[in-house]
C-alpha cells in the first residue's frame, strides 16, 4: 500500500514503479519514476538527500543510472518503495510529486545502439506463407538461431512521436518507382534495455541476462512493406525498417517483472550450447494493438519461441561488445490465431483480406491513422501491472 493518493487499484501502484525522462514547463529533462498518475522526480529526491544513486538520477537520461549495475538498480527500487509506503516520509516526499497530466515525456535513454530479433515462430511462419508461397514458411536456419537486423539507433524515437511515411524504391509492373510507401505497417514487439556494457571479445552467456538487462519498453517497429518486399534480399531489412522505431516513455525494471516469467515454448531440435537456457523463461505479456482507438489484436508474448536471454547470447556470441543504452528488440509478436498477431501484414494477410476498422475497410495505414500498443503483466499476489503504451500517428509523406 502507498499512502499516494489515487494508487489503488492502478496498474502503475509500487510493485511496477517503470523509470522515465520528463519535462515540466519546459524545464531542464529529470529522471522520474511513475506512481498512478503521478511522477515522482527522483532528481530532486536525490539532490535532497532522499535516495542515493552516485548522482546518476540528477541526469537527462536514465543512461548514467542504469550503467551503476543490478545491486544498485535493486537497493534504489527498496528505497522508493519505502519512500512511497513509510507515511513518515510523506512531508518530503510529497511535494516532489509531480502531475503525469502536467509534463512532456521524453525519450527516456539514449539509445547506443538498435538491434531487432525475429523471434515469433507463428509471425515468421506467416510471412513466409505471405512472401514464399508454395515453399516452406521458415528458412531452414530459423530454429537453430535468433535470427536478427542491425537497426538505426537515431531513429529510435518516443511514444507519441509522428511518424511521417517513408519514401523509397518499390517495385512495379513496369520496373522500380519511388515514392511514398503505399504499404504502411506496425510491428507490435517487446523491447529490452541494456544498462551494463560488455568487454569487446567477450561473450554474455544466458545466465547473465539479468545482470545486463535493466527494464523493458514496448516497441512499435514501423515497417514499410513495399520498400521491404523489394530490398530485402538477399542482405534483409534496410530502407523499409529505418525511418522509425516507437518506444514507450517508461522502462518497466526486470525486478518488477518477476511474478511474469514463465516456461517458454519446448524448442526441437534442442539448440546449440551457447543458447540453452536453464530454466528455459519467457515473460506472460499480454499485448493488445488499437487502430484509431479500436482493438483490433491481443498479441501474446509468453509464446515466443526464443526468449530474451537467448537472444541477448546471441547478439554478443561473436564478442560483439555491450554498451549502456543498446535496445534490442524481440521481433513482432504473433500468437497462432489471426485475432493475435502483431502486424497489419498478417491480418489483412498481405492485404488480401482487409479488416474491419470501425466502419471501414482497411489493409494497410493511411495518413492520419494512430496505432497504441499497451501490454499488461501479472504481478505478485494476483495483481496486474502496466508496461508503458507505444503510440503513434502516421504524418504524410515529405
Amino acid at each position: 500500500m502507498t499512502w499516494v493518493s489515487g494508487v489503488d487499484g492502478s496498474p502503475y501502484g509500487v510493485t511496477n514503479l517503470p523509470y522515465g525522462v520528463f519535462s515540466s514547463g519546459g524545464d531542464e529533462p529529470r529522471i522520474g519514476v511513475r506512481i498512478g498518475s503521478w511522477i515522482l522526480d527522483l532528481a530532486g529526491a536525490e539532490a535532497a538527500g532522499l535516495v542515493l544513486a552516485a548522482g546518476a538520477l540528477g541526469r537527462p537520461t536514465l543512461n548514467d543510472f542504469m550503467a551503476l549495475g543490478r545491486p544498485q538498480w535493486t537497493a534504489v527500487r527498496q528505497r522508493i518503495v519505502e519512500l512511497l509506503t513509510d507515511p513518515a516520509h510523506r512531508p518530503a516526499v510529497e511535494p516532489l510529486l509531480v502531475p503525469l497530466a502536467d509534463v512532456e515525456m521524453l525519450l527516456p535513454f539514449e539509445v547506443a545502439d538498435y538491434v531487432d530479433f525475429y523471434s515469433s515462430e507463428h509471425h515468421a511462419s506467416n510471412v513466409g506463407q505471405i512472401f514464399r508461397p508454395g515453399q516452406p514458411p521458415l528458412l531452414p536456419n530459423w530454429k537453430h538461431l535468433p535470427i536478427g537486423y542491425h537497426g538505426r539507433a537515431g531513429t529510435v524515437v518516443v511514444s507519441g512521436t509522428p511518424v511521417v511515411r517513408p519514401t523509397g524504391q518499390r517495385a512495379s509492373a513496369d520496373g522500380p518507382v519511388t515514392g511514398p510507401s503505399v504499404r504502411l505497417d506496425i510491428e507490435a514487439e517487446v523491447g529490452f534495455v541494456v544498462g551494463v556494457p560488455s568487454v569487446l571479445g567477450d561473450r554474455v552467456p544466458v545466465e547473465d541476462f539479468a545482470d545486463h538487462v535493466f527494464g523493458v519498453v514496448l516497441v512499435n517497429d514501423w515497417s514499410a512493406r513495399d520498400i521491404q518486399a523489394w530490398e530485402y534480399q538477399p542482405l534483409g531489412p534496410f530502407l523499409g525498417k529505418s525511418f522509425a522505431t516507437s518506444v514507450s516513455a517508461w522502462v518497466t525494471p526486470l525486478e518488477a517483472l518477476a511474478d511474469a516469467f514463465v516456461p517458454a515454448p519446448d524448442q526441437d531440435p534442442p539448440v546449440v550450447d551457447y543458447l540453452r537456457d536453464v530454466p528455459h523463461l519467457g515473460l506472460d505479456l499480454r499485448l493488445s494493438v488499437e487502430w484509431n482507438g479500436e482493438r483490433v489484436s491481443e498479441p501474446p508474448f509468453a509464446g515466443m519461441y526464443w526468449t530474451p536471454a537467448q537472444q541477448l547470447a546471441h547478439l554478443t556470441v561473436n564478442g560483439a561488445s555491450l554498451r549502456t543504452g543498446d535496445l534490442y528488440a524481440s521481433g513482432t509478436v504473433s500468437g497462432p490465431d489471426r485475432s493475435q498477431v502483431g502486424s497489419f501484414l498478417e491480418l489483412t494477410w498481405g492485404g488480401a483480406e482487409p479488416a474491419k476498422v470501425g466502419a471501414e475497410s482497411r489493409t494497410f495505414l493511411v495518413d492520419g491513422d494512430t496505432v497504441t500498443i499497451t501490454a499488461t503483466a501479472p504481478g505478485p499476489d494476483g495483481t496486474t501491472i502496466a508496461l508503458g503504451e507505444v503510440t503513434g500517428t502516421v504524418q504524410p509523406a515529405r
